[in-house]
């Protein structure tokens, strides 16, 4: 408030009295001796701006939605250092924002009261979801859960619920309790669950580290019997992934040894492949130069000279020994196929000289012989008498008994 506006407020008498006008009377509001009338007014118009920085103060607070009842007795306050301010300045002015601000506590206690009313169902709401989050958890069936995802998710909850309770709106005794309850028994259960679930998995753990134990001490056994104990080793593999988990910390150290000892035997066999190789390929040389000596017998035709060779053959060809595994096949096809034409030729030999065959092809002819005589005389008949159809008749059948007649011959 400026100098001249001061003046307009206020005057000061020739003792010092300051005097502010309020209506159309004025009051005293103090005395400031010994001092121009400039001066003492502008001490009362700071004290002026002082209250009414209190009133502004006291509007931007209820704008902001301060607490109706903070508003209300701030309200009062002023009100009360209003009734007797010893101020220079439009008292009336003030009195009248202060009015306003007390008209608005009202309904700004009831905006707030509404507000807090759904702050707290909105609160109540929160706690309830977050406790049946934590009683779906609790629901899991215990053999089919997840429990360090669950375990995570429930401190989540957890953490939620803290973090609502420190921050968000106070919840009535009664019904707080009511869903803490629930919340710590759902906690309880699922705690439940776990420890009987990592009770039985480290019971499950402790047989099959001891099962795990026992195969690895038998596949350490088998070393002795070298590539021989392979077969036995396989099953022991077999066995061992039935026999369960038995925690990390066993399970690699376990299978380390249990891989050592296979290593073992099939090193053995590794060994052993080699050293057949090496005599074996001598033995395939040998018989693969046997099979270019024989091989000439597939176009030998005297079944006498092909068995008498074959068999020098053969005995020279088991003498040989085996051969590597991957040219086994190929050489005894090629063995095999010398074989059967050697066998072939014999069969043939037997078929044409089988005494029982001969005279059953003998009785056939004579039986054809006498079935052409008779369809011959058949078909002289036919031709004599014209009949086209017993004329057809007759020729067919007499010439399927002739090559019937020539392949006996």
């Amino acid at each position: 408030m400026g100098p001249d506006e001061a003046t307009s407020w206020g005057r000061v008498d020739e003792t010092g009295t300051v005097y502010v006008r309020y209506g159309d009377d004025e009051r005293a509001v103090g005395e400031y001796p010994d001092a121009a009338p400039e001066e003492a007014l502008a001490y009362y118009a700071r004290k002026y701006a002082d209250l009414e920085g209190q009133v502004r103060i006291a509007e931007q607070r209820a704008q902001r939605g301060a607490s109706a009842s903070d508003i209300g007795r701030t309200v009062e306050h002023l009100r009360t250092a209003l009734a007797d301010a010893r101020v220079v300045g439009d008292i009336q002015a003030l009195e009248r924002r202060v009015d306003v601000l007390g008209e608005q506590v009202g309904s700004l206690g009831r905006e707030q009261a509404e507000q807090a009313e759904q702050a707290l169902t909105d609160a109540l709401a929160y706690r309830r979801g977050l406790v049946e989050e934590a009683e779906a958890l609790a629901a899991v069936d215990p053999a089919r859960a997840q429990w360090k995802q669950i375990t995570t998710q429930l401190d989540d909850v957890f953490a939620r619920w803290q973090r609502h309770q420190h921050d968000g709106p106070r919840i009535p005794k009664n019904e707080g309790n009511e869903l803490w309850k629930r919340f710590r028994t759902a906690r309880s259960t699922v705690d439940q669950h776990r420890r009987a679930f990592y009770a039985d998995l480290d019971a499950q753990h402790r047989e099959a580290r001891s099962r795990k134990q026992e195969l690895v001490d038998q596949a350490e056994a088998l070393a002795t019997r070298g590539s021989d104990g392979i077969p036995a080793y396989r099953q022991l593999l077999e066995d061992w992934k039935h026999a369960g988990r038995a925690g990390k910390r066993y399970d690699d150290a376990l299978w380390s040894r249990f891989k050592a000892a296979g290593d073992v035997l099939f090193a053995q066999k590794h060994d052993e492949v080699a050293r057949e190789s090496e005599e074996y390929t001598a033995n395939l040389d040998a018989k693969l130069a046997l099979l270019t000596e024989a091989e000439p017998l597939l176009q030998e035709t005297d079944r006498v000279a092909a068995r008498r060779r074959l068999t020098d053959i053969q005995r020279r060809w088991d003498e040989i020994g085996r051969v590597p595994r991957d040219r086994v096949r190929s050489v005894e096809d090629r063995m095999r196929a010398i074989e059967s034409h050697v066998r072939g030729l014999e069969d043939e030999h037997w078929r044409e000289s089988d005494p029982e065959r001969k005279a059953r092809s003998a009785g056939l002819a004579s039986q054809l012989e006498d079935a052409i005589g008779k369809l011959q005389a058949e078909l002289n008949d036919a031709e004599a008498s014209g009949d086209t159809a017993r004329i057809k008749a007759a020729q067919e059948a007499l010439d399927a008994r002739r090559i019937w007649l020539d392949a006996l011959g």
